[in-house]
């Protein structure tokens, strides 16, 4: 009987060392679920919320200094952006999910997608277009435009 319970003690043990020397698994990359073009920014017109969907700018944006603000959820490849055929440049942050809503990440918490932030440098207006597609599985490509005036 003393051996049993000496074997069982050291399965137990066996076995807690072998669940201790696993390595953790990491959360694989969710993909390209949403992409929104939330705000455009001029000097002109200030901060014009364009997250409903509209096809074009309600403010005439027109002059230097315009900037695009692009919501993406999910993890996808390399963007595909540009203003009338003319690639623009632009930065990215990390955004994190805090209950129902996106906010910047910080340093903690899992990154969800990002915010970018295209300059137009100049161009003062046109058809602006985003498209991207997922890092993963199932591969899809998601896209957002709007005709900036």
């Amino acid at each position: 009987m003393r051996s049993t319970m000496k074997m069982t003690a050291l399965a137990f043990v066996g076995a807690v060392a072998c669940w201790l020397a696993t390595p953790a698994l990491a959360r694989s990359a969710p993909p390209l679920s949403r992409v929104e073009i939330l705000k455009v920014l001029s000097p002109s017109c200030g901060l014009e919320d364009v997250s409903d969907g509209r096809e074009r700018t309600e403010c005439d944006h027109r002059g230097p200094n315009i900037k695009v603000y692009v919501l993406e959820i999910g993890y996808g490849r390399e963007p595909h952006v540009n203003l009338d055929g003319f690639e623009v440049d632009g930065t990215r942050s990390p955004v994190c999910e805090d209950g129902s809503s996106y906010v910047p990440c910080g340093n903690s918490g899992i990154t969800v997608g990002y915010i970018y932030v295209f300059d137009l440098a100049g161009k003062q207006e046109g058809t602006f277009s985003f498209r991207n597609t997922s890092l993963n599985a199932p591969g899809n490509t998601l896209g957002a435009q709007i005709y900036i005036k």
